[in-house]
C-alpha cells in the first residue's frame, strides 16, 4: 500500500476516484479525474516547505540506494566486507555497468520492512561500513572505473561499538582518501544526508542532490532540542538550518539539483532512476574532458567555507 503525506491527501482520493473509474470503465470520468490530479500535483509540488521537503526526502517509499542499483546497473557484483571486522549492510557496493559505462557504485541502504531495516541498521552505517566503502572505491581506482556514490543516512551510528572500533577515523580517513582518488568520482544525495554520515562518502568531483533530498549537519529534532530545547520546533529548525538543495546550491555548497518526476520519486522510481542515470552518464563525460580535473577538485574542496 502507497503511503500518503498529510499534504497529499487529495491527490490519494483523486488517485482512488481514478481506479474506481477504471474499474467502471468509465473513460471520460478517467480524463476528468486525471487533468484534476496534473492541477493537485502541480499546486502541491510547486509550493512546498522546507519541512514537507524533508518529509518527502524521508518518505517510506521513497526509492533506497538498492532500488536505483536494481534499475539502472547491469551485470552487477556485489562486494562484501572491509577485510578488517565485518560486513556492514548499512553501506552497499557494487560493480557493473550503466549502459556500456563501467561503475562502481557505493551506497547507503535503510531498508525495507523491518527485518530489513534492523538488518540495513536503519541505514546507519558503523566504521566497517566505511572502510568497505574505502576498499571498494580503491578497487575502481586500480581498474580506472569510474565512481557512482549513493547518500541516504540519517548519520553514522553513535553506538559504543562503532566509537570502540574508530568510528570518527574511519570517516576521517575516507574524507582523505576520497579527496584523493584518481578516477572520476560523482555522489548524490537521493534522500537523507546526514553529517559526517554522509560525508564519508560524499567528497567527490560533482556532488549534486535530487530535487526532495536534504543535508544537513544535524536533524531538524537534534537542531531544535539543542536550540530550544522542545522537538516539536522541528519546522522551525528545518528552516533555520538551509538543508534544501536549492539553498545548498545558492551557498555553492552542491553542484547541481537533479529534477525528479513531477510527483516526485516516490511515486514514479523508474523515472528517477532514469534522472539519475542521465545524470551520471552526462556529468562523466564532464569530468573526462577536464584534463586535470584532480586539480579542478582540489580547488572546489579548498573553495568551501569560504565567501565574500
Amino acid at each position: 500500500m502507497a503511503t500518503y503525506l498529510d499534504f497529499e491527501v487529495k491527490i490519494k482520493t483523486l488517485q482512488e476516484n481514478i481506479a474506481t473509474a477504471q474499474l467502471k470503465n468509465d473513460m471520460h470520468a478517467i480524463e476528468i479525474l486525471k487533468k484534476d490530479l496534473e492541477k493537485e500535483v502541480d499546486k502541491v509540488y510547486s509550493h512546498l516547505s522546507d519541512y514537507q521537503k524533508l518529509q518527502l526526502a524521508r518518505h517510506p517509499d521513497r526509492p533506497y540506494a538498492m532500488d536505483y542499483i536494481h534499475l539502472i546497473l547491469k551485470d552487477s557484483i556485489e562486494i562484501h566486507g572491509d577485510r578488517h571486522f565485518s560486513d556492514d549492510n548499512a553501506i552497499v557496493c557494487f560493480l557493473g555497468k550503466i549502459e556500456e559505462q563501467k561503475v562502481m557504485i557505493i551506497g547507503e541502504e535503510k531498508g525495507r520492512g523491518t527485518k530489513n531495516k534492523i538488518q540495513r541498521n536503519f541505514g546507519m552505517p558503523n566504521p566497517e561500513g566505511y572502510r568497505k566503502a574505502l576498499r571498494a572505491a580503491k578497487m575502481a581506482e586500480k581498474f580506472q572505473i569510474p565512481l557512482l556514490m549513493f547518500i541516504d543516512t540519517p548519520g553514522a551510528y553513535p553506538g559504543i561499538g562503532a566509537e570502540e572500533r574508530g568510528q570518527s577515523e574511519a570517516i576521517a580517513k575516507n574524507l582523505q582518501e576520497f579527496s584523493q582518488l584518481k578516477i572520476p568520482t560523482i555522489a548524490i544525495v537521493i534522500g537523507e544526508g546526514g553529517s559526517g554520515g554522509a560525508l564519508a562518502i560524499g567528497v567527490a568531483d560533482r556532488l549534486a542532490m535530487m530535487e526532495y533530498s536534504v543535508f544537513s549537519v544535524i536533524s531538524p529534532e537534534g537542531c531544535a532540542a539543542i536550540l530550544w530545547n522542545d522537538p516539536s520546533k522541528i519546522e522551525n529548525a528545518t528552516q533555520a538550518l538551509k538543508i534544501t538543495p536549492e539553498d545548498l546550491k545558492n551557498a555553492g555548497l552542491i553542484d547541481s539539483i537533479i529534477k525528479e518526476p513531477i510527483i516526485g520519486a516516490h511515486r514514479d522510481k523508474e523515472g528517477a532512476a532514469n534522472a539519475i542515470k542521465e545524470y551520471f552518464l552526462n556529468t562523466l563525460e564532464e569530468i573526462k574532458s577536464d584534463t586535470n580535473y584532480l586539480q579542478t577538485r582540489y580547488q572546489k574542496l579548498m573553495s568551501y567555507g569560504s565567501f565574500q
